[in-house]
Protein backbone atom coordinates (compact mmCIF):
# COMPACT_ATOMS: atom_id res chain seq x y z
CA UNK A 1 0.00 0.00 0.00
CA UNK A 2 1.20 3.39 -0.57
CA UNK A 3 2.73 5.02 2.46
CA UNK A 4 0.81 7.99 1.86
CA UNK A 5 -2.50 6.15 2.06
CA UNK A 6 -1.81 4.04 5.17
CA UNK A 7 -0.65 7.54 6.91
CA UNK A 8 -4.59 9.26 5.55
CA UNK A 9 -5.94 5.91 7.31
CA UNK A 10 -4.18 5.72 10.06
CA UNK A 11 -5.00 9.86 10.58
CA UNK A 12 -8.53 8.80 10.17
CA UNK A 13 -8.42 6.65 12.35
CA UNK A 14 -7.03 8.12 15.07
CA UNK A 15 -9.23 10.78 14.56
CA UNK A 16 -12.57 8.64 14.79
CA UNK A 17 -11.02 7.18 18.27
CA UNK A 18 -10.42 10.67 19.58
CA UNK A 19 -13.83 11.90 19.08
CA UNK A 20 -15.51 8.54 20.29
CA UNK A 21 -13.11 9.52 23.40
CA UNK A 22 -14.71 12.83 23.82
CA UNK A 23 -18.11 12.16 23.08
CA UNK A 24 -18.35 9.68 25.84
CA UNK A 25 -18.43 10.87 29.79
CA UNK A 26 -16.17 9.94 31.92
CA UNK A 27 -18.02 8.15 34.24
CA UNK A 28 -19.47 5.87 31.51
CA UNK A 29 -16.71 4.59 30.82
CA UNK A 30 -14.90 2.55 33.31
CA UNK A 31 -11.71 4.39 32.04
CA UNK A 32 -9.02 2.70 33.77
CA UNK A 33 -8.09 5.09 37.32
CA UNK A 34 -4.29 4.64 37.36
CA UNK A 35 -2.87 4.64 40.84
CA UNK A 36 -1.22 7.95 39.21
CA UNK A 37 -4.76 9.51 39.57
CA UNK A 38 -5.85 8.24 42.75
CA UNK A 39 -2.69 9.96 44.31
CA UNK A 40 -3.16 12.95 42.38
CA UNK A 41 -6.95 13.30 43.24
CA UNK A 42 -6.45 13.06 47.19
CA UNK A 43 -3.14 15.75 46.70
CA UNK A 44 -5.43 17.92 44.79
CA UNK A 45 -8.35 17.19 47.80
CA UNK A 46 -5.47 18.26 50.38
CA UNK A 47 -4.00 21.47 48.48
CA UNK A 48 -7.98 22.08 48.54
CA UNK A 49 -8.37 22.02 52.10
CA UNK A 50 -5.57 23.96 53.13
CA UNK A 51 -6.69 26.20 50.99
CA UNK A 52 -10.57 26.66 51.24
CA UNK A 53 -11.18 24.18 54.40
CA UNK A 54 -12.91 21.40 55.79
CA UNK A 55 -16.25 22.16 55.59
CA UNK A 56 -16.13 23.35 52.01
CA UNK A 57 -14.20 20.16 50.93
CA UNK A 58 -17.34 18.39 52.52
CA UNK A 59 -19.69 20.22 50.61
CA UNK A 60 -17.90 19.57 47.25
CA UNK A 61 -17.67 16.38 47.82
CA UNK A 62 -21.07 15.68 48.86
CA UNK A 63 -22.08 17.50 45.94
CA UNK A 64 -20.29 14.83 44.08
CA UNK A 65 -18.36 17.75 42.24
CA UNK A 66 -17.05 16.75 39.24
CA UNK A 67 -13.68 18.12 40.27
CA UNK A 68 -13.88 15.28 42.93
CA UNK A 69 -15.93 12.89 41.60
CA UNK A 70 -15.14 11.61 38.39
CA UNK A 71 -17.43 8.11 38.44
CA UNK A 72 -15.16 4.95 39.84
CA UNK A 73 -12.78 7.78 40.92
CA UNK A 74 -13.73 9.80 43.45
CA UNK A 75 -12.95 11.39 46.84
CA UNK A 76 -14.01 10.70 50.41
CA UNK A 77 -13.45 12.45 53.88
CA UNK A 78 -13.31 10.29 57.23
CA UNK A 79 -12.31 11.71 60.59
CA UNK A 80 -9.84 9.58 62.44
CA UNK A 81 -12.14 8.41 64.87
CA UNK A 82 -13.34 6.53 61.86
CA UNK A 83 -16.48 8.23 61.02
CA UNK A 84 -17.21 8.75 57.42
CA UNK A 85 -17.14 13.19 57.06
CA UNK A 86 -18.09 13.15 53.31
CA UNK A 87 -18.69 10.53 50.70
CA UNK A 88 -20.38 10.84 47.30
CA UNK A 89 -23.01 7.49 49.37
CA UNK A 90 -24.61 10.23 51.12
CA UNK A 91 -26.16 7.20 53.33
CA UNK A 92 -22.52 6.51 54.82
CA UNK A 93 -21.78 10.31 56.22
CA UNK A 94 -22.36 10.47 59.64
CA UNK A 95 -21.10 6.45 60.32
CA UNK A 96 -18.63 5.12 61.92
CA UNK A 97 -18.55 1.89 60.27
CA UNK A 98 -14.71 0.66 61.11
CA UNK A 99 -16.17 -2.75 62.30
CA UNK A 100 -17.82 -3.27 59.22
CA UNK A 101 -15.82 -5.65 57.25
CA UNK A 102 -15.53 -5.87 53.31
CA UNK A 103 -16.92 -8.75 51.50
CA UNK A 104 -13.90 -10.87 52.33
CA UNK A 105 -14.30 -9.86 55.96
CA UNK A 106 -11.35 -7.66 55.86
CA UNK A 107 -11.58 -4.30 58.76
CA UNK A 108 -10.37 -2.15 55.58
CA UNK A 109 -11.64 1.03 57.32
CA UNK A 110 -9.63 0.27 60.66
CA UNK A 111 -6.62 -0.40 58.30
CA UNK A 112 -7.59 3.14 56.50
CA UNK A 113 -7.56 4.87 59.91
CA UNK A 114 -4.24 3.38 61.19
CA UNK A 115 -2.46 4.26 57.69
CA UNK A 116 -3.73 8.19 58.51
CA UNK A 117 -2.71 8.12 61.80
CA UNK A 118 0.52 6.31 60.84
CA UNK A 119 2.13 6.80 58.06
CA UNK A 120 -0.23 9.53 57.38
CA UNK A 121 -0.10 8.08 53.20
CA UNK A 122 -0.37 4.72 51.75
CA UNK A 123 -2.64 2.44 50.18
CA UNK A 124 -5.20 -0.13 51.26
CA UNK A 125 -6.86 -3.33 49.35
CA UNK A 126 -10.27 -4.32 50.02
CA UNK A 127 -13.50 -4.90 48.19
CA UNK A 128 -16.15 -2.35 47.78
CA UNK A 129 -19.34 -2.06 45.57
CA UNK A 130 -18.17 0.03 42.52
CA UNK A 131 -20.50 2.90 41.71
CA UNK A 132 -19.93 2.57 37.90
CA UNK A 133 -20.98 -1.43 37.64
CA UNK A 134 -22.81 -1.85 40.91
CA UNK A 135 -20.15 -4.72 41.41
CA UNK A 136 -18.41 -5.73 44.24
CA UNK A 137 -14.92 -5.35 42.71
CA UNK A 138 -11.62 -5.51 44.32
CA UNK A 139 -10.12 -1.67 45.72
CA UNK A 140 -6.80 -0.18 46.12
CA UNK A 141 -7.27 2.80 48.26
CA UNK A 142 -5.13 5.91 48.39
CA UNK A 143 -5.79 7.41 52.09
CA UNK A 144 -3.92 11.03 52.93
CA UNK A 145 -3.99 12.80 56.49
CA UNK A 146 -4.73 16.40 56.32
CA UNK A 147 -4.72 17.39 59.97
CA UNK A 148 -7.14 15.30 61.91
CA UNK A 149 -8.51 14.20 58.39
CA UNK A 150 -8.10 11.27 56.09
CA UNK A 151 -9.08 11.91 52.46
CA UNK A 152 -9.12 8.74 50.54
CA UNK A 153 -9.07 8.06 46.62
CA UNK A 154 -9.58 4.41 45.52
CA UNK A 155 -9.10 2.49 41.96
CA UNK A 156 -11.22 -0.67 41.03
CA UNK A 157 -8.81 -3.17 39.62
CA UNK A 158 -10.54 -4.66 36.65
Amino acid sequence: MNTRIVLSLLLALGACGQLVQAATPAAATPAMASEKDAIALAEKGAQFVRQHGKAEMVKRINSKDPEFNQGSLYLAMRDLDGITVAHPTTALIGKNLLDVPDADGKPFRQELVATAKGKGKGWVDYKFRNPATGKVEAKSTYVLRVDDIALEAGIYKH
